[in-house]
């Protein structure tokens, strides 16, 4: 069960890692398109700004589970590693249960913020901002996914790594 969990979250990984790398290049993309309107050829675009917000705000929610996938984000072991192994695990075992919590419910309020992006538009594309309201509720159904793939995969084994030490 362990490892169908890791060979499965190593799959959504590498597909949202390939979306998250197609949205960043379309990021810079734009803001090249943008700096170069402004001071070189003045063509008055005035998508460039908002549709770069909206990308950015896509990749850094698509990166949550990311982080997740790979056990990228903060911890502060200082207490924890402090602990025997079978409180640790969990410790580390209710860590994972609660953050599922708050993605699960972040999910489930997202959509209702999602849905309500669709009576709104946005000015300058004439759009409905369902598209970039969407970007909550994607990213905490991933962060949601791989993170009960992750749990099941680690079981509380896992241990934050010393990045110092690895330069």
């Amino acid at each position: 069960m362990r490892e169908l969990a890791g060979t499965l979250s190593a799959a959504l990984n590498r597909v949202v890692d390939a979306v998250v790398v197609i949205l960043l290049a379309a990021l810079v993309l734009d803001v090249w398109i943008g700096v170069l309107d402004r001071y070189i050829f003045h063509w008055q675009f005035n998508w460039p700004e908002i549709m770069a917000r909206y990308l950015m705000i896509w990749v850094a929610l698509l990166a949550i589970s990311c982080g997740i996938a790979r056990r990228d984000h903060i911890g502060l072991t200082i207490l924890i590693d402090r602990f025997p192994v079978t409180l640790r695990r969990a410790i580390l075992i209710g860590c994972d249960l609660l953050a599922l919590a708050l993605f699960v419910w972040t999910f489930i309020y997202g959509l209702q913020f999602a849905i309500s992006g669709a009576s709104r538009f946005a000015l300058i594309f004439g759009m409905s901002m369902a598209p970039a309201f969407a970007a909550v509720p994607t990213a905490a159904a991933l962060a949601s996914v791989q993170l009960l793939l992750c749990l099941v995969r680690d079981a509380g084994q896992y241990t934050v790594q010393d990045q110092a030490a690895e330069v």
